[in-house]
């Protein structure tokens, strides 16, 4: 009896083990970004940038993105946002992080990327989805590119809403919709809401 009680306490020190190890995997290797126009989830890539992955959780943690907007929509190319406020103000980052885009990831369609300066160490806060195999900004031997740290795996037609949306009336950001797309919320995990299904039976009963 006392060794089938050791063995069912060895069992469920373990099963709690791995609940533990999952809920840590789950809050660092996916961030919920939930939008005015819908939620998507992103897988992040900790192993191959660490660092960009560590900045970016940062932000997320600090409640820096929650408010920011897609500022830059360029159909078939990227999808950028995560510095500036509805009223185009600049908010104040941290300090620019290493460059990893000699980490082996390409900028693949929906996957995110940090965006910078003509300066190779300057990305901040500020990141772009991808629209496209976007091949001139990868990293080669002898230029360096655009690190790719994670990827939209749940919500791609939000992606494709805000790049539907009207742009142009704004004369210094001619990139960004007309309507302010925000970020009302980034976090740690997967936290995607259900789609809701209606049912046409259930509807012409109600009628």
């Amino acid at each position: 009896m006392l060794k089938l009680l050791q063995a069912f306490a060895t069992c469920l020190l373990i099963a709690i083990a791995n609940t533990s190890i999952a809920a840590a995997d789950n809050n660092n290797k996916y961030v919920t970004l939930k939008t005015d126009l819908g939620t998507m989830l992103v897988e992040l890539y900790p192993e191959q940038a660490p660092i960009t992955v560590a900045n970016f959780l940062q932000y997320v943690d600090s409640g820096f993105y929650d408010g920011t907007i897609f500022h830059r929509v360029i159909p078939g190319f990227v999808v950028q946002g995560g510095g500036f406020t509805f009223d185009f103000n600049r908010k104040e980052t941290g300090e620019p992080i290493k460059n990893e885009s000699d980490n082996g990831l390409k900028n693949h369609y929906l996957t995110l990327s940090m965006a910078r300066t003509s300066a190779v160490d300057s990305a901040t806060s500020q990141f772009f989805i991808n629209l496209n195999h976007n091949e001139s900004l990868d990293g080669s031997a002898d230029k360096p590119g655009y690190a790719v740290f994670g990827k939209v795996i749940d919500g791609e037609q939000v992606v494709e809403k805000i790049v539907a949306e009207p742009r142009g009336i704004f004369r210094a950001y001619p990139d960004a919709p007309n309507a302010a797309v925000r970020i009302l919320e980034a976090k740690r995990g997967k936290h995607m809401e259900k789609a809701a299904h209606t049912s046409k039976l259930k509807e012409m009963i109600a009628e």
